[in-house]
């Protein structure tokens, strides 16, 4: 796949379950934090979309564990993103960085409500426009 987007990060000791092994609940921690960056990065701030009336909000998540990943691995987070018709469809997929393997991959569709109703967000289209697959 091709990216368009990319983090780098470290587990964090807490993040870890009593096997040793990153709880799953924390790759979608990893997912968001790197969609919010790269929207950061794309000129779009949540917080001033929100005062004007608009939230971008997950409607779907299609999640496939690959590899485990351990305290205070290093890991690569990137993305691709494109849209279908209302929805922005995100492909997400997390590689430790030691060896380069896949440990997750997601699929997060994501819409938006604009003053509380489904709807297509002009600002969005406009700064992620560049970027999207087609």
């Amino acid at each position: 796949m091709e990216y368009i987007f990319e983090t780098r990060m470290t587990v964090r000791d807490y993040e870890c379950d009593i096997q040793g092994i990153v709880n799953n609940a924390n790759y979608l921690h990893y997912c968001e934090h790197t969609r919010h960056l790269f929207l950061k990065e794309c000129g779009l701030s949540f917080a001033e979309l929100h005062e004007k009336g608009t939230d971008a909000v997950v409607a779907h998540y299609d999640l496939r564990y690959k590899v485990p990943l351990r305290g205070l691995d290093e890991f690569v987070s990137r993305l691709n993103v494109k849209k279908e018709r209302l929805k922005y469809v995100f492909f997400q997929d997390i590689y430790r960085v030691s060896d380069g393997k896949l440990c997750f991959r997601a699929v997060v569709d994501v819409v938006c409500l604009v003053n509380g109703r489904l709807a297509e967000s002009k600002e969005i289209d406009e700064a992620l426009e560049k970027f999207m697959a087609r």
